[in-house]
C-alpha cells in the first residue's frame, strides 16, 4: 500500500510535470490525513529525486476555538522539515459574511485559497501543493454533471491568473482508502480545524457529495474498477463526440 502511494504520486509528478528543477513548493498541511500523507511522501521524494527542489510545509490556524496547531508543529519539527505556522482568522470573516442557516464552505475555501497564494509569495514559492486525491476528482466531476450540467473536475496542475503561482495536486492518482491506511500506519495525528460544521458528524453539510460518495460505493460492488475507469476517462476526452458546439464542425 505504501509503495503504491509512492508510485502513484511519482507517476503524477512525472505525467503532469508537477515538480521541476528549482521549484520551491508550499505544501499546505491542514492536519487531515490527505495533507499528512502528501507532506510525508513529498519530503521522502525530495531526498531521493534526481532534481533539486525545496519544500516548505505551511499550516494555517483559521481562528476556530480549540484548534491544536501545536500538534502539527510538533510533528514537522520532530521530522526536521522546513515549516511555517500561520494565522488567518477565517472564522471571524465567515461569521460576518454568512447569514444564519447558510453553509459557509465555499466562502471559507475561497478565503483559504487566496491566503495560501499570498503565503506562497511571502515564502518565495512558485507552487502550492494541495491534498486532493483520486476520489475528490471523481466526485467533483460527477457532482458537476449531476447538479450543474457541465463536465469538469479539478486540474492536477493549474496556474493562477497572475501567472506567478501554480497549484499542484500530487495525490490525483491515489485512492482515499490507501491514504487513510498510510496515515494510520505512520501515526500522524488527525487535527480538525474546529469549524463546528466541518468537524461535526454532519452529512447535511455537503449532502450532495455524501450522496455521490455513497453511490460510488454501491456501484463499486458491481464494477470493481469503477474509480480507476472514471479517473482515466478524465484524461481520455472525445470532444467531437459530445454536445459542445465549439468542438463540432
Amino acid at each position: 500500500m505504501e509503495k503504491r502511494v509512492f508510485k502513484n504520486i511519482g507517476k503524477a509528478i512525472s505525467d503532469f510535470k508537477l515538480i521541476e528543477e528549482g521549484d520551491r513548493v508550499l505544501v499546505a498541511i491542514s492536519g487531515g490525513k490527505d495533507s499528512w500523507v502528501m507532506m510525508y511522501v513529498l519530503e521522502e521524494l525530495r531526498k531521493r529525486a534526481p532534481i533539486k527542489f525545496e519544500l516548505i510545509n505551511v499550516n494555517i490556524d483559521q481562528g476556530y476555538r480549540g484548534y491544536r496547531q501545536d500538534l502539527i508543529e510538533d510533528v514537522v519539527e520532530e521530522q526536521g522539515y522546513d515549516y511555517a505556522m500561520e494565522e488567518f482568522n477565517i472564522a471571524n470573516i465567515v461569521a460576518e459574511k454568512i447569514r444564519p442557516g447558510d453553509v459557509p464552505c465555499s466562502l471559507c475555501a475561497r478565503l483559504r485559497r487566496g491566503y495560501l497564494t499570498g503565503l506562497a509569495e511571502k515564502h518565495n514559492c512558485n507552487k502550492i501543493a494541495l491534498g486532493h486525491h483520486m476520489d475528490d476528482f471523481i466526485e467533483t466531476v460527477l457532482l458537476n454533471m449531476f447538479y450543474v450540467g457541465k463536465i469538469a473536475s479539478m486540474a492536477p496542475k493549474l496556474t493562477t491568473e497572475t501567472q506567478k503561482i501554480t497549484v499542484i495536486r500530487p495525490l490525483v492518482y491515489c485512492e482515499e482508502e490507501d491514504i487513510r491506511r498510510l496515515c494510520l500506519k505512520k501515526g500522524f495525528p488527525i487535527v480538525c480545524c474546529q469549524c463546528p460544521l466541518a468537524c461535526g458528524n454532519n452529512d447535511a453539510l455537503d449532502s450532495k457529495r455524501v450522496f455521490v460518495k455513497r453511490l460510488l460505493k454501491v456501484l463499486e460492488g458491481k464494477i470493481p474498477n469503477i474509480r480507476q475507469s472514471l479517473l482515466t476517462s478524465l484524461g481520455n476526452l472525445k470532444p467531437s463526440h459530445l454536445l459542445d458546439r465549439n468542438y463540432l464542425p
